[in-house]
């Protein structure tokens, strides 16, 4: 079990426990997070689960494969930082992690 902080764009914060096995987008889907549409349901077959990770954050993840960097490119303004929800794996390890949501989901 990991706590998760979801950051709306406009700043709102939801902190969730979600647990290890789960990603980070079937936690936000389970605690209705608003930001995170989850079209493809963790397919990666979109982009709607797109989040930018914060940066102390980012390189304890696992590092993207190049199907998910195909779909950041689809992804609303993306940034070095992007990652798709449905693909960070939630662990112990990942306990107080941060990710920012876009202004919008395309």
């Amino acid at each position: 079990m990991a706590k998760i902080t979801y950051i709306e764009h406009n700043g709102k914060a939801h902190t969730v426990e979600v647990s290890s096995g789960l990603s980070v987008m079937e936690g936000a889907v389970q605690n209705n997070i608003p930001g995170i549409d989850a079209d493809c349901g963790g397919g990666m077959a979109c982009a709607t689960c797109h989040v930018y990770v914060k940066e102390n954050w980012f390189n304890k993840l696992d590092p993207k494969n190049e199907g998910e960097d195909d779909m950041i490119d689809q992804a609303f303004e993306p940034s070095s930082n992007s990652r798709l929800s449905c693909q960070i794996q939630v662990s112990d390890n990942l306990d107080g992690l941060e990710v920012h949501l876009p202004e919008k989901q395309i």
